[in-house]
């Protein structure tokens, strides 16, 4: 008999959690007390949970924007089993298998722990096809690519779509979302890249060996796409001015920090617009996590329906580990999604 697991379940109070007490320090393994749902939330069980960049800002202290309160509980992505049910929501029952965006940012905990209390707006049922390792690892990439293209750019079929990062997180989701969607869809990349993006339907553009005025003109005869995601920022950012439609291109971007000349897109008479994913989860505004939940449910319509896949990373994590999943990501040396399985 496994005694310190039977010890462990028969503790009602208590749940297992990686806490962060100070920014660019270990995340610590503690026992803390277990959430309750609030009337508007559910308990979740969680099994696993997704790991994201954003995360590993958060964990450094540098990602104010989320401003997280410590000590803290990391993890914005998760997928579970709910266990309990707030008086007000009748959306979900005890038994559920659900996934979504849950919080790891501001004042609401995170899902690097064995229990998470998740408004039950900002969830959906998960797809049958995913295992929860799979479906903790889409939301936050899945949400943030369905703003950028749907909600701000409003893609629309038989566009040209450009999405710089094709092989990335956000940017592998994109790019199969602009085909769903029936646009014609190129992408940017490493050379060793190549096989993945086309691999999503996308036509691969090797960014080190082309520049933009060059695939522009190739693939647009010079009029430039009609949207371009920029997933990756800096002067990828101010490529993507150059890359827009004379007219009507919209560029969108999920990285668009520091400072950029606008200039070149308003020559081009196009538009831009920024994603914000975060804003639902940060409680001092919380506004449209109604709309998160939307999208996680054309989440799971899509990949039921074989539109969307992942590329995952196939090490295996458990929460011991999340350390060490942290450092992988910073070093960028992950070869696509991390997960933290929490729990078999």
């Amino acid at each position: 008999m496994n005694t310190k697991l039977e010890l462990r379940n028969t503790d009602s109070s208590t749940m297992q959690a990686a806490r962060l007490a100070a920014f660019d320090t270990p995340l610590q393994i503690a026992r803390v007390p277990r959430p309750q749902p609030a009337a508007h939330e559910v308990l979740v069980r969680v099994k696993s949970s997704g790991v994201n960049r954003l995360d590993v800002k958060i964990h450094n202290g540098s990602a104010a924007h989320a401003r997280v309160q410590l000590p803290a509980i990391l993890g914005i992505d998760l997928a579970g089993v709910v266990q309990q049910v707030g008086r007000q929501v009748s959306s979900f029952k005890v038994g559920d298998e659900v996934y979504g965006m849950s919080g790891g940012v501001g004042c609401m905990a995170g899902s690097l722990a064995e229990f998470a209390t998740v408004d039950a707006q900002l969830l959906a049922l998960k797809p049958r096809n995913f295992s929860m390792h799979e479906a903790a690892a889409l939301p936050m990439i899945f949400v943030t690519a369905w703003q950028g293209l749907v909600d701000k750019a409003r893609l629309q079929a038989g566009q040209k779509v450009l999405v710089h990062g094709g092989a990335g997180g956000v940017g592998h989701i994109a790019v199969q979302l602009a085909r769903a969607f029936g646009a014609q869809v190129f992408a940017t990349g490493s050379r060793a890249h190549r096989e993945t993006i086309e691999s999503m339907g996308a036509i691969a553009i090797d960014y080190r060996s082309s520049a933009v005025e060059d695939y522009v003109a190739q693939y647009t005869a010079g009029e430039g796409f009609d949207v371009v995601y920029d997933t990756v920022g800096g002067t990828t950012l101010d490529a993507s001015f150059l890359a827009a439609r004379h007219h009507s291109g919209h560029v969108v971007s999920c990285a668009g920090w520091g400072a950029h000349k606008l200039a070149p897109l308003s020559f081009r008479a196009a538009t831009y617009s920024g994603v914000f994913t975060l804003l639902p989860l940060l409680c001092e505004r919380g506004e449209g996590r109604a709309h998160h939940g939307e999208i996680m449910r054309q989440a799971t319509r899509m990949v039921e329906a074989g539109q969307i896949r992942l590329r995952l990373d196939q090490r295996r994590f458990a929460l011991a580990d999340v350390n060490r999943v942290h450092q992988l990501m910073e070093s960028r040396s992950a070869e696509g999604k991390l997960v933290i399985d929490i729990a078999d």
